[in-house]
């Protein structure tokens, strides 16, 4: 029975710095260096095994149960999730029903306000849950272009508006990831999000308006703009506080499409706004140029001035178009529900399929600095995955599609398997180096010595989550690396550990829309690769905003919860 210490080096402040190491690499690899995610984590993951083994003492058979602990999760139940998530979707764009989805959505209004709260916004946070990687941010981007908005514009809009999203994608894996590695129950840590996130979520429709139209455009449009805020926001609150993170981007955004599309039959707005592009002159019926909050440019008119006119389709094209979606939502969501997981439950009828495998080396083999015996066990439950019900949405889509024959869809699983293998085996190196700090009782040393912040601790939070997705694009790598951390600091100053591992996701959230990953896709997206530096100037002041609006909330919340 190996114990673990937390000042191997008999001074708190340079355990913690040692113990740091590994991740310092990580970062300076990323941002100094220029590596790879993959070299960089490769690198930082041996470091972590020279500094669990030398200077915590870790026994080697315990650093090797750690890592095949970080490596199984990865695999199960992330890789399946996401690896099935992003084959539904590029199945929907084989079988052209996408075509008709984007279509569908931009037939509802000329108005550009209104085409920014339904793609950038609601559009944006289904993607976001369905598939995540940057999916949402690159076809709303694009999207928006078609529909006659500047490129730069375009993708800074759907950057911003990835915010509601971007903890939740794809299909609430960050949110599960941050619980896992945290050591806290996801439910606990889906309600405390509600609590840090949704105040911001709120405000983020009228942001959109404000950016491209000003106080003007919010005048002009608050119905709208009324209207899908408290049906997203109500959605998303709802959702975490009673199933969780994984239907908190796709129901919220679904519905607030449907609410837009069922509000034009009640009420449109007095002006048709358009963005009058650089190298196109607006046509007649323009009543004003230029406007108030930086509009300069805009043109509003009676009718649509730019753009190109989206097709038209049947209800029951767009229905059929629409069916993977809402098929995987009612799986999904079937899944979700307390009834459906306690099948597999202890005693459950479904129980026989769980499969669980004690860590070798880590399993009743190492003692906590506290006292408790770790009890780490890896389960393997093919019923219960959310992949399952994702794998069920592809094998009913498939088999109503005529388009998509075996040979589609073994390509599609192909071309899928092909541009995200890389990405799966950074997030495995990035949980392999996160249990091994963990179980060594390096995070814990880290937490030790950042408590020494006191009561101003929570202020930081938010702040290091934000770094975290910055560096590595992504708040499923953000939450493996931190989430520990901000859970063992937590315990340490006497805060609720989930309120912190939750301002990490949420700080998380901030960074994505500048981090150079999701900067990089937005460019592409819309024809201005070389060009990031624009969309970044652009977005920037918003990602720091919202920033500086997390880290006092949370300081509040932790003062409040602790009083």
């Amino acid at each position: 029975m190996w114990v673990q210490g937390l000042d191997p080096l008999g001074m708190p402040w340079l355990s913690a710095l040692v113990a740091a190491v590994p991740i310092l690499v990580f970062l300076a690899c990323l941002v100094f260096f220029k590596l790879t995610g993959l070299q960089a984590a490769g690198i930082a993951l041996v470091v972590e095994v020279i500094v669990a083994v030398a200077v915590f003492g870790m026994p080697f058979q315990s650093v090797a149960g750690a890592g095949l602990l970080g490596l199984l999760s990865a695999i199960w139940p992330i890789a399946y999730i996401i690896v099935m998530a992003l084959w539904l979707y590029r199945l929907a764009v084989a079988s052209g029903k996408f075509t008709v989805i984007r279509a569908s959505i931009a037939s509802i209004s000329p108005d550009q306000r209104i085409q920014v709260l339904l793609i950038s916004f609601c559009f944006g946070a289904f993607l976001e849950g369905v598939a995540g990687f940057g999916v949402p941010i690159a076809i709303c981007a694009a999207m928006l272009v078609q529909l006659g908005f500047r490129p730069v514009r375009a993708a800074m809009i759907s950057l911003v508006a990835n915010f509601a999203a971007g903890a939740y994608g794809a299909v609430g894996i960050p949110v599960i990831v941050g619980a896992q590695v945290g050591g806290i129950d996801v439910m606990d840590l889906s309600r405390n999000l509600v609590f840090i996130l949704q105040p911001i979520t709120l405000l983020i429709p009228f942001l959109l308006v404000v950016i491209l139209d000003g106080v003007r455009g919010l005048r002009e449009t608050w119905p709208a703009t009324l209207v899908v805020t408290l049906v997203f926001s109500g959605t998303q609150a709802g959702v975490l506080l009673l199933l969780g993170p994984e239907l908190a981007a796709i129901l919220p955004g679904l519905l607030g499409m449907v609410a837009l599309a069922a509000l034009r039959f009640v009420w449109t707005p007095r002006h048709v706004f358009t963005e009058a592009r650089a190298d196109a002159t607006v046509g007649a019926g323009v009543g004003v140029i230029g406007g108030t909050g930086g509009a300069g440019g805009n043109a509003r008119s009676t009718a649509s001035t730019t753009g190109t006119a989206p097709e038209r389709h049947t209800v029951r094209e767009i229905l059929a178009a629409w069916s993977p979606f809402y098929i995987l939502t009612v799986l999904v969501f079937i899944w979700s529900t307390p009834a459906f997981k306690a099948l597999s439950a202890p005693g459950g009828p479904l129980a026989w399929a769980v499969v669980n495998v004690p860590m070798p080396g880590v399993t009743g083999a190492i003692t906590t600095a506290g006292g408790a015996v770790v009890e780490n066990v890896w389960s393997w439950t093919p019923l219960a995955a959310t992949g399952t019900a994702i794998l069920l949405a592809v094998v009913i889509t498939a088999a109503t599609s005529r388009a998509l024959t075996r040979h589609v869809l073994i390509e599609q699983l192909r071309t899928t398997w092909r541009d995200l293998w890389k990405a799966l085996v950074l997030i495995a190196a990035i949980l392999m180096l996160a249990q091994i700090a963990n179980l060594s009782g390096g995070s814990a040393s880290i937490g030790t010595a950042l408590a020494g912040a006191g009561w101003l601790f929570p202020l930081l939070a938010p702040v290091i989550g934000w770094v975290g997705v910055f560096l590595t694009g992504s708040v499923v790598n953000n939450n493996t690396l931190f989430a520990q951390l901000q859970a063992t600091t937590a315990g340490r100053i006497g805060v609720d550990a989930t309120l912190l591992v939750a301002a990490n996701t949420a700080g998380g959230a901030a960074a994505k829309v500048v981090s150079p990953q999701s900067i990089a896709i937005a460019a592409g997206a819309v024809g201005l690769s070389g060009r990031e530096s624009e969309i970044l100037r652009a977005a920037i002041g918003y990602s720091l905003g919202i920033l500086v609006a997390l880290s006092l909330w949370t300081f509040t919340l932790s003062q409040l919860i602790s009083g």
